[in-house]
């Protein structure tokens, strides 16, 4: 089935291209079918790269998908231009009376930063607390599971002495979730980030379970046990390319950054680096529309969320 995203959205002609079905709003109009409503609150720097990552992963399922792309009004974006923001974007104010589905909050490179230092901070926890009554599932991202885990649980993080910069393996923590349902034994996941959460802080609340882990790399997938929060560290949305972008910009502006581990072939950045998570990406992400989002949520929006 398609995914339904706003006429003239730049990433539509790129997922066409790569024979992601994508149906335009004007046609989707037209269907007799109820598509799952899927908000983005994208609250990274580079937000046409991004939405066309989230597009391309949960587009690539048989169920149709209506998305709404949303970022804060408390933040004035430095990477994305005004006249974007304002033909495909809405704000919090325009849509917290409406239900969603699903909700997919991104990551952000504020890690540095104490939570409470974040300028959006008020509007994401405002956010945040809106979703327990308004989506059937969330699905937080890198900064934004950190940040989730936080707000609703009081998990802290912990910055680390050296940044996690890699492709790591990574390992079932729990078997027979529907969530990890066919994930193989180990998997790889692109990993970008200067914090972490520990094990130890999730152990002891009743309502979380640890899904995934590195032995390198640490905790990667906690949900809570009703599925309706999911917190990833990671960046399985990424492209090959992303994280030589993070390097080739961190280079460029002198700053000291590692080699991405297990990434460029030979450890070689001149050479093209290829993606080995691409299928666990989309499995995770399908398997998270099926159980969390299509099984779970209410036919008529709203008749059961509050």
């Amino acid at each position: 089935m398609p995914i339904k995203v706003p006429d003239h959205l730049p990433a539509k002609e790129i997922l066409h291209n790569e024979n992601i079905f994508v149906m335009d709003e004007s046609v989707a109009f037209h269907q007799d079918i109820r598509p799952l409503r899927i908000a983005i609150l994208n609250i990274m720097p580079t937000k046409e790269t991004t939405e066309t990552q989230l597009l391309r992963l949960i587009g690539n399922t048989p169920l149709q998908v209506e998305c709404v792309l949303l970022h804060p009004k408390t933040h004035t974006s430095k990477n994305t231009s005004i006249e974007h923001l304002q033909t495909f974007y809405k704000t919090f104010d325009e849509v917290k009376d409406e239900f969603f589905d699903g909700m997919i909050i991104t990551g952000a490179p504020v890690e540095h930063l104490p939570f409470e230092a974040v300028t959006y901070w008020p509007e994401l926890q405002e956010i945040m607390e809106w979703s327990k009554k308004h989506v059937t599932s969330t699905f937080h991202i890198c900064w934004a599971a950190q940040a989730g885990l936080y707000h609703h649980y009081n998990i802290p993080k912990y910055d680390l002495g050296q940044k996690i910069f890699g492709v790591f393996t990574h390992t079932i923590e729990k078997e027979n979730d529907n969530l990890l349902r066919g994930f193989d034994e180990f998997f790889f996941v692109p990993q970008s980030r200067h914090t972490e959460v520990r094990r130890d802080d999730i152990e002891k609340v009743d309502q979380l379970e640890i899904l995934s882990e590195s032995e390198e790399a640490g905790i990667y997938i906690v949900a809570s046990k009703d599925g309706r929060q999911v917190f990833v560290t990671g960046h399985s949305e990424y492209d090959a390319g992303s994280l030589k972008a993070e390097y080739d910009r961190d280079v460029a502006k002198g700053v000291e950054t590692p080699l991405p581990v297990n990434y460029f072939p030979n450890d070689d950045p001149a050479k093209e680096p290829r993606s080995t998570w691409k299928s666990h990406a989309n499995l995770l992400f399908s398997n998270w529309l099926n159980y969390c989002v299509y099984q779970l949520t209410p036919f008529e929006l709203g008749s059961e969320q509050q």
